[in-house]
């Protein structure tokens, strides 16, 4: 098994690990920019494929962001593991998601986004249903809405 990592826009990757057993691809976002982003951490066990290759744009412990557009196990299941990873880096969540949720399931206090929240550099937090929008429109192929970042995008 593999992660193989596609450059979908400019500094923008898709990292992408086909389980033969479930017959499912499991893919990733980086954003690489003054404060790198990831979407989706991956399953637990996935954590060793994802990071190597998240370690060949970044180095992990410079993530600033770590994010997911729900609560699931292949949304979310690694986050922890990121969190350990990458000292500096703070989940960020909707914040009913954080009340609800990830206050309890993260090892460091998530930062909560409003509708609408704020993205990228300077210290604001990403907004991930909007970033992960643009990343999934952003590769070749048809715009993919919510549930097609699941399967195959390519």
């Amino acid at each position: 098994m593999e992660t193989q990592t596609t450059e979908i826009a400019p500094d923008i990757y898709r990292l992408s690990t086909y389980v033969q057993d479930a017959n499912l691809v499991f893919n990733q976002f980086v954003v690489v920019d003054e404060q790198p982003l990831l979407f989706h951490t991956g399953l637990r066990a996935l954590f060793p494929l994802v990071s190597d290759a998240v370690a060949r744009l970044v180095p992990v412990e410079q993530l600033r962001w770590i994010t997911f557009g729900h609560v699931e196990a292949d949304e979310c299941g690694a986050m922890n593991l990121w969190l350990a990873a990458a000292p500096g880096a703070e989940v960020a969540h909707g914040a009913v998601g954080c009340m609800v949720s990830v206050n309890d399931l993260a090892d460091r206090p998530p930062r909560p986004l409003a509708d609408g929240g704020g993205a990228g550099a300077g210290g604001e937090a990403p907004a991930p249903d909007r970033d992960a929008a643009r990343a999934a429109r952003l590769g070749r192929g048809p715009v993919l809405r919510g549930d097609d970042v699941h399967a195959p995008v390519w």
